[in-house]
């Protein structure tokens, strides 16, 4: 009896002895498996690995590596995220317990290995945001165990393999910005637990697999910005009762919106702009009360915006119809939609007036666009009840009255435009100090408006975020204030087209951030001062018809950035700088129509880049 014991314990003694040596042996493959890929890596900024990755310490405690703790074998590897650079070796195909791999947002190149067919329990591969080339692997097919693929923002090209469809359990495909061409594989519809398919920023042409729609697991369809062609299907949510988001927009679908999307009840976004289908708004999207994003901009729907669309409120947060050819008046329900934070049915052919309490409705509205249709009436005061707006166009219609004062009651107000209405003001633009107080206002465009006022030295008030300020048309009367050199940081100013006089203040000097000025169709005289010469990033200066006088300044010729130059009916006079010549990227030099005199300087010859050279109309000799 005794021996019997002594046997067993030598037996089992052994057994450990034995699998110790081969758990040893295989840790060590592992160890050697990552070591090769330490070896691999070219360019590691922080270090980590070097000094991380050691055989003086356990592989299990290295960093993103996770063991098993009944096998002691790698499983998980993630070195997401580490500005790593290099190439994948084989030797990763050693790692026979991994089941899940994440090498992404690195600066990985060259081709996946396909030894990495032998990692049999694989379940997650993410190689995301490197610069991984050749064709999707086809190696990739034979893991049966592959549930989530992410091959996305990579240098992929060819062909989507029609063997992907082998892998059965797989749940997510993504594969968006590569350079895939060709068909969508019908085989996909046969991947029967699928919930995430994502294809967007490809090149991939012919129609949509009706296949994919019948994938009764689907959560997201994402084949956005590729170059597909049919119809959505009439039965498009038969069998898709867990889907959450359709993005389809920047293709070449035509048809019509389908109705049978009210079958898609968890529906939360729908993305079909830009592209050709035609039709009608579905009064049926109503019906889609999980709805947060609709966007059906850029097609050619007509008809109006249905009354029904007012249903989603409490959950449509963004709404764009804009850039079809729509018509009727906006349902004045919609303005209630207290949900919404962003609206746009711009582009369009609209009629009527907007609601006497516009923004009441809309306390969490951040952008409203109704720019460009055929809207009239008055802008009521209770819009900055909307007191979150951000964007704000109401440009290109017919808009009367006042340019509402308690615009400037909008703290986070960043763009207003209002150009191209019939917009009036008093005698000193008082609505310009009023906007003084959005101090987070980077555009104001007001242009093309019969304001018929003096431009207030209160537009010295903007706040330094001002990049943009566009009155061009507005009957402005008066001088330009010295107090616009307040502006420092403002990009592009446009004044033209106007009744200004005097000149142009010495101030400008301190506007060292212009890169467009333009004065043009005023009766703005004086010299053209020296002082616009230190506008180092200046491209254009167009002070055409104007009553300038006396010479073109020579030091216009310093200002290397120069594309646009045209100083064309004034009154300049003498000879013209010979330096001009000295600025090779001028694309337009226009100086016609002026007092000019003298030979044609011989180094305009070196105006290599420029289109359109004008200087007729002057008295120059041959």
């Amino acid at each position: 009896m005794e021996t019997s014991y002594i046997l067993l314990f030598a037996q089992l003694a052994l057994f450990i002895l034995l699998h110790n040596r081969t758990s040893l042996a295989n840790i060590i493959t592992d160890e050697a498996s990552l070591l090769a890929l330490k070896s691999h890596i070219s360019f590691h900024p922080n270090n980590i690995l070097a000094s991380n990755w050691s055989s003086s310490t356990p592989v299990c405690s290295w960093i993103g590596i996770t063991c098993s703790s009944r096998h002691n074998r790698v499983t998980a590897l993630d070195i997401s995220s580490m500005q790593l650079h290099g190439t994948i070796p084989p030797h990763i195909g050693n790692l026979s317990f991994l089941s899940s791999l994440d090498i992404s947002n690195n600066t990985f190149h060259g081709d996946l290995p396909q030894e990495l067919a032998h990692l049999q329990r694989l379940k997650s591969i993410n190689v995301t945001s490197n610069n991984f080339t050749g064709a999707i692997p086809s190696f990739l097919s034979l893991l049966p165990k592959l549930r989530f693929v992410y091959l996305s923002r990579n240098q992929f090209s060819g062909k989507i393999p029609t063997s992907l469809s082998n892998l059965t359990k797989l749940q997510v495909l993504s594969i968006k910005r590569n350079f895939l061409q060709g068909e969508i594989p019908r085989e996909l519809g046969d991947l029967r637990y699928l919930s995430i398919l994502d294809l967007q920023y490809n090149g991939l042409t012919g129609s949509i697999p009706s296949s994919i729609f019948n994938i009764t697991t689907m959560q997201v369809i994402a084949v956005s910005y590729n170059n597909l062609t049919g119809k959505l299907p009439k039965t498009i949510c038969d069998h898709l009762p867990n889907l959450e988001r359709l993005f389809c927009a920047s293709n070449s679908l035509d048809g019509v919106i389908p109705p049978n999307l009210e079958k898609c009840k968890k529906l939360q976004v729908l993305m079909l702009s830009l592209n050709e289908i035609a039709g009608t708004v579905p009064r049926e999207l109503g019906n889609l009360t999980a709805l947060a994003d609709l966007y059906i901009a850029a097609l050619h729907l007509k008809g109006g915006i249905p009354m029904e669309l007012m249903k989603l409120t409490g959950n449509l947060k963004r709404l764009q119809v804009s850039q079809n050819e729509l018509t009727g008046s906006v349902p004045e329900s919609i303005f209630n939609m207290s949900s919404l934070q962003m609206m746009d049915f711009g582009l369009n052919k609209l009629s009527g007036t907007l609601p006497s309490d516009l923004g009441s409705g809309m306390p969490n509205l951040e952008e409203l666009y109704c720019g460009e249709n055929n809207l009239n009436g008055f802008i009521s005061d209770s819009i900055s009840n909307s007191s979150r707006l951000r964007k704000l166009d109401l440009s290109e219609n017919s808009f009367t009255g006042p340019i509402p004062k308690s615009l400037g009651n909008l703290e986070y107000l960043e763009v207003l435009n209002l150009q191209g209405n019939n917009f009036v003001s008093d005698s000193t633009l008082s609505f310009l100090a009023s906007l003084t107080n959005c101090r987070n206002l980077r555009q104001l465009w007001f242009g093309r408006n019969p304001l018929d006022g003096v431009l207030p030295a209160s537009v010295g008030n903007f706040s330094n975020s001002l990049f943009v300020f566009g009155g061009n048309g507005c009957k402005l009367k008066g001088v330009i204030p010295q107090e616009i050199g307040n502006l420092t940081e403002l990009t592009m100013i446009s004044l033209s087209n106007n009744e200004l006089t005097g000149h142009i203040p010495n101030t400008v000097h301190h506007m060292l951030s212009i890169q467009e000025l333009y004065l043009q169709s005023n009766k703005i005289e004086g010299i053209i001062p020296d002082v616009i010469c230190h506008l180092k990033n200046l491209g254009a200066l167009v002070l055409l018809e104007n009553h300038f006088s006396g010479s073109v300044p020579s030091c216009l010729g310093n200002v290397s950035s120069l594309r646009y130059l045209n100083l064309a009916y004034n009154r300049l006079n003498s000879r013209l700088p010979a330096n001009l010549g000295s600025l090779q990227d001028l694309i337009e030099f226009n100086v016609s129509s002026n007092l000019l005199s003298g030979e044609i300087p011989l180094e305009s010859g070196n105006l290599k880049a420029t289109t359109l050279i004008d200087l007729s109309n002057n008295y120059f000799s041959d």
